[in-house]
This record gives C-alpha cells, sequence and structure tokens, in this order.
C-alpha cells in the first residue's frame, strides 16, 4: 500500500490534481418536487394566514395564535433531524413530509370529514371519536405509504418510517393548533374563555404537554410501512403495514374519545388517566424505539464497513472516520484546514457514499435487500473511487481538540486489494 501526503492548504490532495471533481447524484426529479413542494407550502401558509385572520379577527390574535403552534416545532423536528444523521434522507424528501402534514392531509382530512358530517348528520362526538382518527391517520399515512415504497431501495428499516412519520405528524399537528388557539381566541371553542388566556390555555393542554401526541399516532403506521418495506415474507409486507395503521388509528381514537367526556369546567380523569398510563408510557417506548433503532445504525454501519474492508473495498484505517458522527465532523474540519471547503465537501460525498455502500452491503448480506441490491452495492462503490482521490483524511491519532496542530493525512493511492 503506498500512500499520498495532503495538498497544500487551499488545494487539493496530490491524487485530485488534474481530475475533474465528480458531479454530485442530486435524483431525477429533484428540481420539480422542490418547486411543487415550495408552491405547496405558499399556499398553505396563506390559506393558514387567512383562517387566522379571519377567526381571531385582529392582528394581535393572529400572532400569538402563530407564535403559539410555532413553539414546540423546532424541538419535534430537531429531535427527528438528529435521529436521521447516519443515512440523512435527502431534505427535500424531510422537508415535503412537513409540508404533507401541514397541508395536505389537513385539506384531505378537513374535507372528508366535512362530508362525513353532512352525509351522516353526526354531532361533532360521533366526527370526532368515529371520523377524524381513520380519516386524519389514512391521510398522514398516504404521504408514507408513497413515499417509503417509492424509496423502498434505500428504506433500511423502521428508523426511516418513524422519521417520516414523525414530521408528518409535527407538520399536521402545527397547522391543528393553529386553528385550535385561533378558535380558542375568537371564543368559538368557550365563549367565557376567549382572547389571549383562551388560547393559552389550549395551548398548555396541545402545546405543551401533548405536542407529540399526532407524531407518536403517526409513527405506528410509519414503523408498520418501513418493516413491510424491508419484509422478506409475503404476509408480513401486508400484514405489518394494515396493523401499524390500526394501531394509528386505535391510538387517536382512545385519545380523543377520553376528551370528549370533558366537562365545560375540567378534563375527565378517564384522559388524564389515558395521558399518565397510556401516552406517555407510549411515549417513553417511542424514544426508547428510536434511540435502540439509531444506535443499531451505528453498529450495522461498524459491521459493513469492516467485512467491506475485509474485501479490499476501503482501507481499514478510514473505518474510523467513517462510523462515529463525531469522528466524521472532526474529520471534515481536518480536510477543510488543511485543504479548504472544497475538501470538506468532498468527503462529506465520500462519507455519506461509503455509509449508503455499507447499509446497502448489509441488507444484502441479510437478504432483505431489493432484487438489484447488489448493483446498488457496485454504483455506491463507484461514487466512493470517484470522490476518493480528493479526500483528505486526518491520521489515526489525529484530535479535533484546541492546540492540537497534527496536519497529516493517510490517503490510499491506489484502491485496495484483499489479502
Amino acid at each position: 500500500m503506498t500512500w499520498s501526503p495532503p495538498g497544500a492548504p487551499g488545494g487539493w490532495p496530490v491524487l485530485a490534481q488534474g481530475l475533474p471533481p465528480p458531479k454530485f447524484d442530486r435524483g431525477r426529479g429533484r428540481n420539480l418536487l422542490i418547486i411543487a413542494v415550495a408552491a405547496v407550502a405558499v399556499l398553505g401558509v396563506a390559506l393558514v394566514i387567512g383562517v387566522v385572520a379571519f377567526v381571531t379577527e385582529s392582528a394581535e390574535g393572529s400572532a400569538l395564535t402563530l407564535v403559539l403552534a410555532a413553539v414546540p416545532m423546532p424541538i419535534l423536528v430537531g429531535a427527528y433531524l438528529w435521529l436521521d444523521r447516519y443515512e440523512p434522507e435527502p431534505m427535500r424528501f424531510l422537508v415535503s413530509a412537513l409540508v404533507w402534514g401541514a397541508v395536505v392531509s389537513v385539506l384531505i382530512a378537513g374535507f372528508l370529514e366535512f362530508a362525513a358530517g353532512a352525509w351522516l348528520d353526526a354531532s361533532t362526538e360521533v366526527l370526532a371519536v368515529g371520523v377524524a382518527p381513520g380519516v386524519e391517520e389514512g391521510a398522514k399515512g398516504l404521504f408514507l405509504l408513497l413515499i417509503l415504497v417509492r424509496r423502498r431501495a434505500v428504506v433500511g428499516g423502521i428508523l426511516d418510517g418513524i422519521i417520516y412519520a414523525g414530521l408528518v405528524g409535527v407538520g399536521f399537528a402545527f397547522t391543528e393548533n393553529v386553528l385550535y388557539y385561533a378558535g380558542a381566541y375568537g371564543g368559538s371553542l368557550d365563549p367565557a374563555l376567549q382572547g389571549a388566556p383562551g388560547a393559552t390555555g389550549v395551548f398548555i393542554v396541545r402545546g405543551l404537554f401533548s405536542p407529540f401526541a399526532h407524531p407518536l399516532f403517526t409513527s405506528a403506521t410509519g414503523i408498520g410501512i418501513a418493516l413491510g418495506v424491508v419484509a422478506t415474507r409475503r404476509w408480513v409486507r401486508w400484514a405489518a403495514p394494515v396493523f401499524g395503521f390500526a394501531v394509528a388509528v386505535g391510538l387517536h381514537t382512545a385519545w380523543n374519545g377520553t376528551a370528549m367526556l370533558a366537562d365545560d369546567d375540567e378534563l375527565p380523569k378517564e384522559f388524564l388517566l389515558t395521558y399518565l398510563l397510556a401516552m406517555l408510557p407510549l411515549l417513553g417506548a417511542g424514544i426508547a424505539l428510536a434511540g435502540w433503532a439509531r444506535a443499531r445504525e451505528g453498529r450495522v454501519l461498524s459491521r459493513s464497513l469492516a467485512d467491506a474492508a475485509r474485501r479490499g473495498w476501503l482501507h481499514p484505517a478510514e473505518i474510523h472516520w467513517l462510523v462515529r458522527l463525531g469522528d466524521r465532523g472532526a474529520a471534515r474540519r481536518f480536510a477543510e484546514q488543511v485543504a479548504g471547503s472544497q475538501a470538506a465537501i468532498a468527503l462529506r460525498a465520500y462519507q455519506e457514499a461509503a455509509t449508503q455502500m455499507a447499509f446497502m452491503h448489509d441488507r444484502v448480506l441479510r437478504g432483505t435487500a431489493p432484487p438489484d441490491g447488489v448493483h446498488q452495492v457496485l454504483a455506491h462503490l463507484r461514487r466512493m473511487r470517484s470522490w476518493r482521490p480528493f479526500v483528505v483524511l486526518p491520521p489515526i491519532t489525529w484530535s479535533s481538540s484546541a492546540g492540537d496542530e497534527q496536519t497529516g493525512c493517510a490517503t490510499p493511492a491506489e484502491p485496495v486489494t484483499s489479502d
């Protein structure tokens, strides 16, 4: 094995001199999807602002309503992005999940609930318990069905289902909360308590104590569909999504049903018991499951890259900078210090290609890969090799801590061959 030193600061490594940088694989239909999502988002914002202004009849009420609805958003979205760090999903799909939940699913569910109410001539309580859970979970789950089945080749397990489902649920909850807060401010929910006190009271229940409700419900559907996508047995492919959707509807029904028992003055004990004995434990279980799935991805990545190194697909010393998230970032910072920002971009592309290769390689070994799984592994390997001459990696002993001035680099000058 021969090694080459890094290039001069601000330049490419020696191996890359004279080579054109590879092009990024942006995916087909990327621009069209971005335009469509942006258009739907703009339409949704206009509709929400219009409804809020009409219901609250004041600029102060509109502003308060939107601010209260936005309060839990950064925490919830940040939590799902934190989960999605080993093999990040394309940002356009993650944003699409939020926009679908906040706009498309709300419009679908609202239309169907209105139609059901007119056709059945049912009370609000009947609609909330007998119609809304199935309709709303179906509207949210439609996106999961489209995106997870459409991206079957890159869905690695339940974590993908949790992330997409959670973001759809966050978007849906945002718009629904806007409508509730606006109604409370305008007095349509409780004429005796309106204005800022009314909106704030509803916010305490929905925005502080239960902002996770919709993401939790929809996660059951997402897990079910994701398990169906990666399953090798035909009956699991069909049963898992159906069971997941049934669980989502059941949880939503229990939540709405106990809330409907409320008197005018206080929440019913059934609702509080449901919250304490069911919702909070399920939330804890969901967090534990997501944490386990995220940790498992790290173990799978380490194991698969070690196997790839034994096959001669990459040098074993590289694995250190491809597995742990902190080490990935430290390696990119080193590359930027030594060879400039373009080197950091090249290293990120190499890390992403290696990660995608490793996860698909693991699926091939376990027999859960799609029919073209081997071809996908080879495609990711080609991407890795196209970026490899532009990669600057720290020596294994390098640390990103302050005061460390080591600037050496280990860069294979030729493909590694198996022993």
